[in-house]
């Protein structure tokens, strides 16, 4: 069964909200990360939003300085269906790093 494999990458969100997915049809998010690149410690939130309602994977989670966070891990998976848009921002402008690796339209 043949998958397709991809990323997002994102460079210095600040406290406007970046598009880390805009889902089509059934992708599987299989892994977030999320790195302070600033001198100071940051809070970060991660979420879902679906007709006009938000949905948080991670909210206000504390990253120190020159560290990063790993969402989704070890084999975990979140869906996002047709409509759904993953954001995420930060407390702090142009302080946060982004990856995130997705299946574009799960196959069967």
């Amino acid at each position: 069964m043949a998958q397709d494999f991809r990323n997002t990458l994102n460079s210095a969100t600040g406290t406007g909200a970046a598009t880390l997915v805009n889902a089509g049809d059934y992708d599987a998010v299989i892994g977030i990360r999320c790195c302070n690149i600033v001198a100071t410690t940051i809070e970060v939130d991660v979420y879902v939003t679906n007709s006009a309602t938000n949905y948080y994977l991670a909210k206000g989670v504390v990253i120190p300085p020159n560290s990063a966070v790993e969402l989704i891990q070890g084999g975990a998976k979140v869906v996002l269906k047709n409509g759904d848009v993953l954001y995420a921002k930060s407390d702090t402008a142009s302080s946060l790093d982004t990856i995130t690796s997705y299946i574009d339209t799960i196959s069967s």
